[in-house]
């Protein structure tokens, strides 16, 4: 199982061997906008899910803390979320992630495209408990940089418009998998219209403007070479 590393603000060290990842979707607090979304990816040809928020398992091994993401062809981006982290003490923890789509795939199956890409996470995290009170507040943000450099800012949004880690820690508690070693993915919030998700580059911020602190991770899309045969 893999196993991932934390500093947290007064730099100390919590570990997590990851044995449950899950990825929630549809996850927007608004179910009227959550709905208008799966209407959107219906158009594109993306199935509507059974029922929202879903969650859906991915492999463990796809939690990872990593600065190249290697992909088969041009249609993958990432999107900006927060991750929910049983350490292995059993102490709540909150980061950056991004999880990274194959969107050809998730035409055929929204499960399958999020098990044919990582989910990056920031090696910064900090203790739930900490940031409880405002996680409405806590901002959330994406960057992609294309072919010649140019940065663009991609997503821009609060932690209010998801669904909050009180919601899906109770989730866990029901299902008997609020247990160290579960990782949770939030789900993300809108793309802006017009910016090229198909990037070279994904840059995801969380920050908590009350205290200035901020948790980012960064990694570079790097296509495999073709196959043969």
């Amino acid at each position: 199982m893999p196993s991932l590393s934390f500093t947290l603000p007064d730099d100390s060290r919590r570990t997590v061997t990851v044995t449950r990842l899950l990825n929630a979707g549809y996850s927007g607090r608004s179910q009227q906008d959550v709905a208008a979304h799966v209407a959107e990816l219906a158009e594109l040809g993306v199935p509507a899910p059974t029922t929202t928020p879903a969650l859906y398992p991915v492999s463990p091994y796809l939690a990872q803390q990593v600065d190249t993401v290697s992909v088969q062809h041009g249609r993958t981006s990432g999107e900006a979320e927060w991750a929910l982290i049983v350490d292995d003490s059993g102490e709540l923890l909150l980061t950056a992630a991004c999880d990274h789509t194959d969107r050809e795939l998730e035409a055929h199956g929204v499960a399958w495209s999020k098990n044919a890409g990582p989910d990056v996470l920031a090696d910064r995290a900090w203790p739930l408990a900490e940031v409880a009170d405002r996680l409405d507040g806590l901002t959330l943000q994406a960057w992609v940089t294309d072919a010649d450099g140019t940065e663009e800012l991609i997503q821009d949004g609060t932690a209010a418009e998801l669904l909050t880690p009180h919601h899906w820690t109770e989730v866990l508690r029901e299902r008997g998998e609020l247990e160290p070693g579960t990782v949770l993915i939030s789900g993300t919030i809108p793309m802006r219209h017009g910016v090229d998700q198909f990037a070279r580059h994904w840059r995801v911020r969380l920050a908590d403007p009350e205290t200035g602190r901020e948790i980012s991770l960064g990694y570079d899309v790097v296509p495999m070479p073709p196959p043969i045969g």
